[in-house]
């Protein structure tokens, strides 16, 4: 994500396994090599770089671009950016006409996997970065993890080919816990997963709807993707989202995640009413203490950091090795981009120590920081549960990602299993004949 990478936040800010190298993770988040041809420099005038982005100004990305734009402005005297503020899901539909138009921008963020990113890169639509890559060493600034959502096969899959998006932050999902409210409630915060659901059984007791959400966009989705990969393994990954097998939406994982989704919202876990609510609404909610958990990714953190005037505390998922997550959004450069000289500059800024660590102060996850330069203590954590998440590679990337058009089916089904029109084994076959119907010949 969709992820996700999915959005308000991540749809507004915005929306993998990985290890910070400079951030001392497992290994490397920064070693490894690809070579190739990129596409020439464009035909622009060199004095205008067109920038669009889905970053709200709040979050740790936003703020770190905005950085990134100075320094780029400074060291390109007479160059102006001309930035140009997009939704996430604007961009998510318009991209495939508006990157085949003259009006393309010469660097856009753009989602990654095989249903966004890979699907432009079929199309022609973006730039080769390879060579790009490897010149100005991007390649060895990611880890082969991080590294999956950036290149991209003849098919549009994910994990081998040609490089056509640079992520410079990782991201992953996590549980936000309102601390505030656990203790105002007498409620413990939990631990595992039992402790999760008899700690909602208390809150519902109490008249309160424990889990913030989003039935129109991304939320409710992940919260089932996160129920199934709490029973699924990496082959298990590997088959959904790399086509590594045959997917099947009965089996045990994904029947285990409909049905209890569908519990959780006979119980009152997650209320009927936010069917129609957008991410940006359940974020919301929760920075005004009107809910005690909230399920979702890192594009939140900064957020969060600046606006929640409580006590607030997170934790990954318990009782799973399993997350959503994976290298950030992608900087993608159109194939049509009239300044491609100027968009490769402006990608290694934001790949620069003083913009990775800006970042990773701000509340995001940087992939090239200086671990001593991170000093914030809420950032801190952040990194060291994604640093846990890594070394059990924990990242299972995003459920919309496999095929083209899979986020709106997902969306729309998901709503329909949470008003009770669709029952689980009738939303599971939905699942599989869109999956089916999209995933590509190997």
């Amino acid at each position: 994500m969709l992820t996700a990478r999915r959005r308000s936040a991540r749809r507004r800010t915005a929306r993998s396994a990985m290890t910070l190298t400079a951030l001392a993770i497992t290994g490397s988040l920064l070693l490894t090599a690809c070579g190739g041809d990129s596409d020439g420099g464009g035909s622009g005038d060199a004095k205008t770089l067109r920038l669009w982005h889905y970053e709200g100004p709040d979050s740790a990305m936003g703020a770190a671009w905005t950085e990134a734009i100075k320094e780029f402005e400074a060291q390109h005297p007479g160059v102006k950016v001309k930035f140009e503020e997009k939704g996430f899901e604007q961009i998510q539909k318009t991209a495939p006409m508006v990157l085949n138009s003259s009006d393309a921008p010469d660097l856009m963020e753009y989602n990654k996997g095989n249903a966004t990113a890979g699907q432009l890169s079929k199309q022609g639509l973006l730039t080769d970065l390879t060579a790009e890559a490897t010149k100005r060493g991007w390649d060895k600034k990611l880890s082969a993890a991080v590294r999956t959502t950036s290149t991209y096969d003849t098919n549009g899959v994910m994990g081998s080919g040609k490089w056509y998006g640079v992520p410079n932050y990782a991201e992953y999902t996590m549980v936000f816990y309102n601390k505030a409210l656990f203790k105002r409630y007498g409620i413990a915060q939990p631990k595992t997963f039992d402790e999760l659901t008899a700690a909602m059984d208390q809150f519902v007791a109490k008249g309160v709807t424990p889990l913030a959400n989003a039935g129109a966009e991304y939320m409710a989705q992940q919260y089932l993707y996160q129920l199934a990969l709490s029973k699924a393994d990496r082959s298990w990954v590997d088959k959904y989202e790399l086509y590594k097998g045959k997917t099947d939406f009965h089996d045990a994982a994904w029947t285990y995640a409909a049905n209890t989704f569908a519990d959780w919202v006979k119980k009152g876990y997650i209320s009927k009413k936010t069917t129609s609510t957008k991410a940006e609404d359940a974020g919301v909610s929760w920075i005004q203490g009107k809910a005690p958990i909230l399920f979702s990714g890192s594009w939140w953190y900064g957020r969060f950091q600046t606006e929640a005037k409580f006590d607030w505390d997170t934790a990954l998922w318990p009782g799973s090795n399993l997350t959503l997550g994976s290298g950030g959004n992608l900087w993608v450069v159109p194939k049509n981009a009239k300044n491609k000289d100027l968009a490769y500059d402006f990608i290694d800024i934001t790949m620069s120590k003083k913009i990775q660590n800006l970042l990773g102060n701000k509340g995001g996850v940087p992939v090239a920081a200086d671990p001593a330069a991170i000093t914030d203590p809420k950032s801190k954590a952040l990194i060291e549960n994604f640093n846990t998440l890594s070394t059990k590679d924990g990242l299972a990337f995003y459920p919309d990602w496999p095929v083209t058009g899979f986020y709106d089916v997902l969306t729309s089904e998901t709503q329909k299993l949470m008003t009770g029109g669709e029952k689980p084994d009738a939303y599971l076959s939905a699942l599989q004949q869109a999956y089916d119907k999209g995933v590509p010949d190997q």
